[in-house]
């Protein structure tokens, strides 16, 4: 596989021959969890609510692999933007066995604090029983989550958005095999039930582990001579930790914002709201896949060039890449908002699930842009190695939550639309910090890349 320069050509093409794998693979993603749902749904509305409660935990292990992943990539991409081979081998060492000390440490002591979460978020019985369950059994398999992002982290940081984006359409269609037949217990397999579902995505990502260092190993830009000759580096380390950490920890306080929102989900509407509002996040998934493959595009894209120290190209990536994504977004809206009800009810004909969820879209569609607007610029900090003001944003978006979900939903009456309400408002000033700060940011950058040293960055 042949590594691309994203330091020459059109900006726009290599916009889209990045993020369009990237938002291909995505949706695959997204059918994957759509399926994942739509069996949980046939179960029972507990299996249902139980598989949506455990989203906020199961995010603990997407935050800490996205964010080793895109760290992976932004430094990675440096180190390709300035022709460092050596550094590109020694970083991928680094960023790989740093992934397998994570992995044993989730595997171990995140099973720990499953039930105590869950019954924050004010659920028991049966839904709590399930949900725990189904947590547990990703926990055990998370070695092979982190690792598939690193890997796909050293891929996209060359331009490879393909290999990502072939796993997950292949991890789609086995999905379609492997849940039913352990949920079911076909060919003399025990019944799992909801922990079937767990299995299979477990069982999935292991394939995806296996198929991806393969591709790396066959990329351009790796050499198994200088890899070998690579070494366990505390500073690599820490470098990847500075600009992995926070974007994990922005994601996390995604989950911690959505760990806040089902509380007061379940605090006024119970199980049906907390099921409706499960099924309305998969299909919002599916029309947030564009913002997806774009971040992945301009974090890469902007870090070869911030490696190359070309001011011009980095702020053209993110002009085109912001019109694409809110021109995008635009469509999504207009057709999500009048067919909300029906997209709901593929998950379930409870009619109270089909309402609140239904409900939740109709006023989240007003918040569509902010993510695009929000996720571009983030990237963009993030390849010019800025990655830490997302903590800030991020603890911005789910803390204030807790004081205006309560005000609008209780003070004011609103109920479960005064936490719909709410995700918009706090969207929408979230998007005024960033465009602030990213701009006062760029300034600074550009003054820097005009002197004649870059040792300042």
């Amino acid at each position: 596989m042949k590594s691309i320069d994203l330091t020459q050509g059109d900006i726009l093409k290599h916009i889209k021959r990045v993020s369009i794998p990237v938002s291909v693979g995505f949706l695959f993603n997204t059918l994957f969890n759509v399926v994942d749902t739509y069996y949980a749904g046939q179960l029972s509305s507990d299996a249902l609510a139980g598989l949506s409660l455990s989203f906020p935990i199961f995010f603990i292990i997407i935050a800490l692999s996205s964010g080793l992943g895109s760290g992976t990539t932004a430094l990675a991409s440096i180190a390709l933007g300035k022709k460092d081979p050596k550094s590109f081998h020694m970083l991928a060492r680094n960023a790989l066995f740093l992934s397998l000390i994570v992995s044993i440490i989730i595997s171990i002591f995140a099973p720990m604090i499953t039930i105590p979460l869950f019954q924050l978020s004010g659920v028991s019985g049966v839904p709590l029983s399930l949900g725990v369950s189904y947590t547990n059994t990703i926990f055990y398999g998370s070695i092979f989550f982190i690792l598939n992002f690193t890997l796909n982290g050293l891929l996209n940081a060359q331009g490879d958005t393909k290999s990502f984006r072939n796993f997950l359409i292949v991890g789609f269609f086995l999905n379609l095999i492997l849940d039913p037949l352990f949920i079911y217990g076909w060919f003399g397999l025990p019944e799992f039930g909801v922990t079937g579902i767990a299995i299979a995505t477990v069982f999935v990502q292991f394939i995806g582990t296996v198929y991806l260092t393969i591709r790396l190993i066959k990329s351009s830009e790796f050499v198994k001579e200088i890899y070998k000759t690579a070494k366990i580096n505390f500073n690599i380390i820490l470098a990847i930790l500075k600009q992995g950490v926070p974007a994990s920890l922005n994601m996390a306080t995604i989950a911690l914002g959505v760990f806040v929102i089902n509380y007061f989900v379940v605090r006024y509407g119970g199980a049906d709201a907390a099921a409706g509002f499960g099924a309305a996040l998969r299909i919002e998934q599916l029309a947030l896949l564009p913002a997806l493959g774009l971040n992945v595009a301009t974090l890469t894209i902007v870090g070869q060039n911030f490696g190359a120290s070309q001011y011009d190209r980095i702020i053209e990536v993110r002009k085109k890449a912001l019109l694409i994504g809110l021109s995008i977004m635009a469509v999504g809206i207009i057709v999500i908002y009048p067919l909300a009800p029906i997209l709901v009810g593929l998950f379930s004909d409870n009619t109270n699930v089909v309402n609140y969820g239904s409900g939740y879209l109709r006023v989240e569609v007003f918040a569509f842009f902010t993510y695009i607007f929000l996720n571009i610029n983030i990237s963009l900090l993030q390849g010019i190695k800025k990655p830490f003001f997302a903590i800030v944003v991020g603890l911005f978006r789910q803390i204030l939550p807790i004081t205006l979900f309560y005000y609008l939903g209780t003070t004011l009456n609103m109920g479960v639309h005064g936490v719909w309400w709410g995700i918009v408002i706090i969207n929408w000033l979230a998007v005024i910090i960033v465009l602030l700060y990213t701009s006062y940011e760029l300034k600074k950058l550009k003054k820097v890349l005009s002197a004649p040293s870059l040792k300042a960055i």
